[in-house]
């Protein structure tokens, strides 16, 4: 089932209905009194939830705390089921009950128990505040909690049958932690949403919470590693945005999401086309994503071997993208952070297109220097619901502006250094700078070549009149080794150029180069074998072009797996 289905939000469980005003007071005024010494410092108001049946979770947890010096002191380990579905039972005398125990201990939060339970079993509690700064759910720790037909209470304010359910993300119950006595069955508002300063008295009740989860456990100790180093050199790379799904909303949210990141100066490529990326499309260094509408990794991403650059957030707003994290090719929040991705969301049921994390409210808070756990909560409307938060909750993918990163240049990481180059001189020709963005892409390509600046410098001056230049900018690519898959499009179009610019011979030399990668996919070669046949007949390498032309007639006909 898609999870693009247009939902009206009913006015749904208060978060606030159940403490006397007096409690809230008091306590907000304690909390303000708290928060300017507790941002000095967000790593020691960490904690960690790891699961002491899984040596893994620990590792995961432990790694976390080194890296970004979180008091080891933070970390809470409980035994725990390992499955990644379990039931409301298992998760309160597992893990709700347990969690708030030892928080409470260590003053984490400050709550006066009582002798009551409410009807999931779960103690009545009356609290006063809290000092999270982010709870982190290590892998091994379980995903979802089932529907419980028993646990259903009926509720004036969910009219609506599709939410008549208590099923949620573990991690939306969590949130919750410093709000005990809500009722599980549909949803709670967020208070959070779209405040950009909110007052005390909305963050005593929300515990913001981000899972280090994967497909496995590599993938999990990546999430942190790639934050880390991202933080250090600034996002390098090109964004990207998939509109054109089947509901309003979503797309005006995505148009919107285009708009910023293009004030933002990323020149993001907008692809309008009803279906999602095709494998064949020019998808280099993507470390802005967004997109929406498919029900399972595909075009592009499942290319062998594609890889996420560092510090890279995709966002595919699907019904069930999380419904599993063990997977590398079911859904999209597994197999992005198999990929390689630094941070993403997803949905472990049907949440319901509204009730999603709303992408341009997410770069809108990242852009402004949010930390990654504060953006998802301004994005999102509600809690004790589907949706997940993938990634270390300090991270900051901004924290480094362009300049900077200009500045320190020579110390970017040379796969992806051009990249920053490349948004400055979008940003100059844009201003009408094509003079001084001609001189910064010739100096850089001079000095430090790559095939994203070098095609775009070939642009610049083919755009001038100076064909010759213009062709010379790409000679470079005969020199190349490999192509990265990320780069198998964005070789194909400066072929093409070449071709343009009457080069066919290094048109071709670049076509050999594409097609002597044993890895790429048939899809691709069926795809590009035409294009490459002719800039061999242009280039008059006639056994080449009968070689290629045979070969396009092999593979179009049935693929081997329909034999």
């Amino acid at each position: 089932m898609r999870a693009r289905k247009n939902a009206t939000i009913p006015h749904c469980r208060s978060a606030l209905s159940v403490f006397p005003k007096i409690i809230f007071l008091a306590a907000a005024l304690f909390f303000s009194l708290c928060a300017p010494a507790a941002e000095e410092n967000l790593a020691a108001r960490v904690v960690l939830v790891a699961n002491s049946e899984d040596p893994d979770s620990l590792r995961i947890a432990r790694h976390y705390a080194e890296v970004r010096g979180v008091p080891v002191e933070n970390i809470i380990a409980l035994k725990l089921p390992l499955a990644e579905s379990i039931t409301w039972r298992e998760f309160v005398v597992t893990l709700w009950e347990p969690l708030l125990d030892e928080l409470m201990r260590a003053k984490w939060v400050d709550a006066i128990p009582m002798a009551l339970t409410d009807p999931v079993g779960r103690r009545k509690l009356a609290v006063h505040g809290h000092r999270i700064g982010a709870l982190v759910t290590c892998r091994g720790v379980p995903l979802k909690i089932e529907n419980d037909p028993a646990l259903y209470l009926g509720s004036p304010f969910t009219q609506r049958a599709e939410f008549r359910t208590n099923a949620g993300a573990v991690d939306s119950e969590l949130s919750l932690l410093a709000h005990p006595n809500y009722p599980i069955n549909a949803f709670v508002p967020n208070p959070l949403f779209q405040k950009e300063n909110p007052d005390a008295l909305d963050r005593l009740h929300i515990v913001k919470v981000s899972r280090l989860d994967g497909p496995s456990v590599e993938d999990a100790l990546g999430l942190v590693d790639r934050a880390v180093a991202a933080e250090r050199t600034g996002l390098l790379g090109r964004a990207y945005v998939d509109i054109g799904g089947i509901h309003v909303a979503g797309d005006r949210w995505l148009e919107a999401l285009a708009t910023q990141l293009d004030s933002l100066g990323w020149a993001p490529t907008v692809d309008r086309d009803p279906a999602t990326m095709p494998a064949t499309a020019r998808f280099d260094a993507p470390v802005l994503y967004f997109g929406w509408y498919a029900g399972s990794l595909n075009g592009p991403f499942a290319l062998p071997g594609f890889r996420f650059p560092p510090g890279a957030i995709a966002f595919h707003i699907h019904s069930y993208s999380a419904s599993t994290l063990r997977s590398t090719t079911s859904g999209w929040t597994g197999p992005l952070v198999a990929r390689g991705v630094t941070a993403t969301v997803g949905n472990v049921f049907e949440p319901y297109l509204e009730l999603t994390h709303r992408p341009n409210l997410f770069i809108r808070a990242l852009a402004r220097g949010a930390t990654l756990v504060d953006a998802a909560y301004f994005s999102l409307p509600e809690f004790s619901w589907q949706a997940i938060l993938i990634g270390d909750p300090l991270y900051r993918p901004f924290a480094v502006s362009l300049d900077a990163q200009l500045t320190a240049f020579a110390t970017l990481p040379p796969r992806h250094a051009s990249y920053a180059v490349l948004r400055r001189v979008n940003a100059l020709v844009l201003s009408g700078h094509r003079d001084q963005a001609l001189a910064l892409a010739r100096a850089t390509q001079r000095n430090r070549p790559s095939l994203a600046l070098g095609l775009a410098l070939t642009r610049l001056l083919s755009e001038a009149g100076d064909n010759e230049s213009a062709a010379s900018a790409l000679g470079f690519v005969a020199l190349l080794k490999a192509l990265p898959p990320d780069e198998w499009a964005l070789a194909r179009e400066a072929a093409l150029q070449l071709e343009r610019l009457a080069r066919p011979v290094r048109a071709l030399e670049l076509w050999r180069r594409i097609f002597a990668t044993d890895s790429l996919p048939r899809e691709l070669r069926v795809a590009w074998l035409p294009e490459a046949t002719r800039a061999a007949n242009a280039a008059a390498d006639l056994p080449l072009a009968i070689e290629w032309a045979k070969a396009l007639a092999e593979l179009a006909g049935p693929s081997p797996d329909k034999k």
